[in-house]
């Protein structure tokens, strides 16, 4: 089984979109809400490369960016193609 992991912020509209995403296709994923954790962020920051912008989504432990990038995975199609993998 595909192991989703996504961390957020609980008011970021990024986010709150990506989990909508995530949602509507039944895909089941775990939530790192990282609010005012600096420590979290580090972390996260660390594990995507660098990237510190909300949301950080890993799909098999492999980081595949924010929001924008899942949506773009979505409108063609890799999405499903990497959750099958």
């Amino acid at each position: 089984m595909n192991k989703v992991e996504i961390y957020t912020w609980a008011y970021c509209p990024f986010c709150i979109r990506a989990k909508a995403l995530l949602t509507k296709k039944g895909i089941p994923y775990t939530e790192y809400a990282i609010d005012g954790d600096q420590d979290a962020r580090n972390a996260m920051t660390l594990r995507a490369d660098g990237r510190t912008t909300l949301p950080q989504i890993f799909i098999n432990q492999q980081g595949i960016g924010g929001c924008s990038e899942l949506y773009e995975l979505e409108e063609t199609q890799q999405l499903d193609e990497l959750l099958s993998t």
